[in-house]
C-alpha cells in the first residue's frame, strides 16, 4: 500500500510539474483535459517511471537467484552425508561409552525382554529386588563396554557405504541418512558386534549375574522355566541405541546451521534448507 501511494504521488508530481495551473481533478478525469502533445509527454514519463521500478525488481530477483545454492554432484552430496554420520558417531555414539551411558539415557536404555519381565517381577515379589536391579544395570553396562570396543566397526561401515540416491536421501526425512545406513549395514554389523557383546558380558560379569538370576527364578515352584539368549537381545538393542544416537546428530545438522562445522557440511546441507 505504501508503494502504491508513493507511485501515485510521483505521478501527481510528474503531471503538476508540467501543469501547475491544472492540478489533479478529484474524479481523476484530468487525462481527458490534456492536449495531445502533453498527453504523449505524460505517458512517456509514466513509462520511464515504471521502467525504473521494473529494473529495480529484476535486480532484486537476480540477487535472490545469485544467493541460491548451486547444483552439486552426487559424489559431493554423498561425502557430506558420510561426514554427518561420522559426526554422529564422534559426538553422540561416544556418549554411550561413558559410565552408565546406556542406563542413564532414556532414549537408549536397554529394558528387559518380555520373557524376562516376569522374572524381574517374581524376584521383586520374593524380596530379591536388588538382584533384579543389578541384572538390568549389567545388561546396559555390557552394551556400554561393547560399543566402546566396537566403535571402529561403525566408523568403517560409514566409510564403506555407497549412496545410490544421495540427493533424495539429503532431501528426505531428518533421519534419512541414518535409516539408510541401518538398512544397508545392520546385518553385517550384527555379525561383527555380537562377539564383542559376548566378550563384554564376561568382562562386566553379566553372564554370572544372569546365570544366578535365571537359576533363582527357575527354582521358584510352579514357574515356567526360562533360558533366554541375552547376548542376542543385547546385541540388537545396543545396535538400535547406536543408530538412535547417530540420528540425533543428523537431525541437529539438518536443522541447526551452527552444527555444520565444516565447509562440506555447510555447502551440502544448505541444499535441503
Amino acid at each position: 500500500m505504501e508503494i502504491h501511494l508513493k507511485q501515485l504521488k510521483l505521478l501527481s508530481n510528474i503531471y503538476n510539474d508540467d501543469h501547475s495551473e491544472r492540478p489533479f481533478l478529484r474524479d481523476g478525469s484530468f487525462f481527458l483535459s490534456l492536449q495531445p502533445k502533453l498527453y504523449f509527454m505524460f505517458y512517456k514519463k509514466i513509462f520511464l517511471v515504471f521502467s525504473i521500478f521494473t529494473f529495480v525488481s529484476c535486480a532484486e530477483l537476480q540477487q535472490v537467484v545469485n544467493n541460491m545454492p548451486t547444483q552439486m554432484d552426487s559424489a559431493t552430496i554423498a561425502n557430506g552425508l558420510r561426514q554427518a554420520l561420522d559426526m554422529g558417531i564422534d559426538k553422540q555414539v561416544t556418549k554411550l561409552t561413558q559410565k552408565n551411558g546406556f542406563y542413564n539415557n532414556q532414549m537408549v536404555r536397554i529394558l528387559l525382554p518380555e520373557e524376562l519381565q516376569k522374572v524381574d517381577q517374581t524376584l521383586r515379589d520374593i524380596g530379591l529386588g536388588s538382584l533384579a536391579d543389578e541384572g538390568l544395570k549389567v545388561l546396559n553396562s555390557a552394551a556400554e563396554d561393547a560399543v566402546k570396543e566396537a566403535t571402529p566397526i561403525f566408523v568403517q561401515a560409514v566409510k564403506e557405504i555407497t549412496f545410490t540416491d544421495a540427493k533424495n536421501i539429503l532431501l528426505g526425512p531428518e533421519n534419512a541418512a541414518t535409516n539408510y545406513l541401518e538398512q544397508r549395514t545392520n546385518r553385517a554389523l550384527y555379525s561383527k558386534f555380537n562377539p564383542v557383546i559376548k566378550n563384554s558380558f564376561s568382562k562386566v560379569g553379566a553372564d554370572q549375574i544372569w546365570s544366578n538370576i535365571i537359576n533363582r527364578y527357575n527354582s521358584v515352584p510352579f514357574v515356567t522355566k526360562v533360558n533366554p539368549d541375552l547376548t542376542d537381545y543385547v546385541t540388537q538393542e545396543a545396535l538400535k541405541g547406536v543408530f538412535t544416537m547417530i540420528a540425533v546428530e543428523e537431525k541437529e545438522i539438518r536443522t541447526n546451521v551452527s552444527a555444520r562445522t565444516t565447509n562440506l557440511l555447510r555447502s551440502v546441507f544448505a541444499l535441503q534448507d
